[in-house]
C-alpha cells in the first residue's frame, strides 16, 4: 500500500489593514456577491492589475 503523504502548505498571504470610503467597501460588498468570490479576493486581484498596468512617469 502507499503512503498518504501530506506536505506543509505554502502560505504565500500576508494580514494588512487599510482604510478605504465606506462607498468603495460597499460595492466591493455587492461585487463579491454577484461573483461568488470573496472581497479579499477581488480587491487582490484589483491590485495586482494595478500593479500590472500601472505606468510611472517623471516629473
Amino acid at each position: 500500500m502507499e503512503k498518504f503523504i501530506v506536505t506543509p502548505k505554502e502560505d504565500k498571504s500576508v494580514t494588512m489593514t487599510i482604510r478605504i470610503d465606506r462607498a468603495l467597501q460597499e460595492e466591493y460588498n455587492d461585487l463579491a456577491v454577484k461573483t461568488n468570490h470573496s472581497r479579499n479576493e477581488l480587491i487582490s486581484m484589483a491590485l495586482q492589475y494595478a500593479l500590472d498596468h500601472m505606468e510611472l512617469k517623471d516629473e
